[in-house]
């Protein structure tokens, strides 16, 4: 898609209820953190912040980057509580954000399986630059529905486009729509 169709049709969807905004934390996030010290964690694509508002209620120091406006000001009122940084970037620049450093977590639920293949490299980058060694990462993508689906990420991309600075640690097949959870330690 057109990069600015697709933030024209994102930034649209934040003006009602996005299907994916369900107010509910992954659970694949609470059991992860749920077997580690608390940390700094990072949310890329943090939409309205349901994951990071979790996190902080569990001792994180969370920071949140979407492309959204209306995304991250709807964030920034769930999070009022909460010390947090919010920002309105676009995750293929991460290297050039001012971000509290280093990370203990990532997590992206939704954001990198919509980035065009150039952009995914630029995004892994950004990513391993603001990781600690050892510390991990969450990825939920679509995968192809059929032959050349371009709104999926196949298992082996995912794993080629990170492999230069993570180590691949679990894989969990998504149920529904093709889709999966990849679970990454930064080397």
């Amino acid at each position: 898609m057109n990069p600015l169709l697709h933030r024209i049709w994102y930034a649209t969807l934040y003006w009602f209820s996005p299907p994916w905004d369900t107010g509910i934390p992954a659970p694949e996030l609470i059991r992860e953190i749920a077997n580690r010290p608390a940390g700094r964690a990072i949310d890329i694509g943090c939409g309205t912040g349901t994951n990071l508002l979790y996190m902080t209620k569990h001792g994180w120091e969370v920071t949140g980057v979407d492309f959204i406006p209306r995304a991250v000001a709807k964030a920034r009122r769930k999070l009022k509580s909460f010390p947090s940084t919010l920002i309105v970037a676009d995750v293929t620049k991460l290297v050039a954000l001012d971000l509290p450093r280093p990370y203990d977590l990532a997590l992206d639920i939704g954001c990198f399986h919509s980035l065009t293949p150039e952009a995914r490299g630029e995004y892994a980058h950004g990513l391993s630059h603001w990781m600690r060694k050892g510390s991990i990462y969450l990825l939920y993508a679509w995968q192809p529905a059929f032959p050349g689906d371009p709104n999926g990420v196949s298992r082996e991309d995912v794993e080629r486009c990170f492999g230069k600075e993570f180590l691949p640690d679990r894989y969990e097949q998504g149920t529904g729509r093709p889709s999966a959870w990849y679970f990454f330690l930064r080397k």
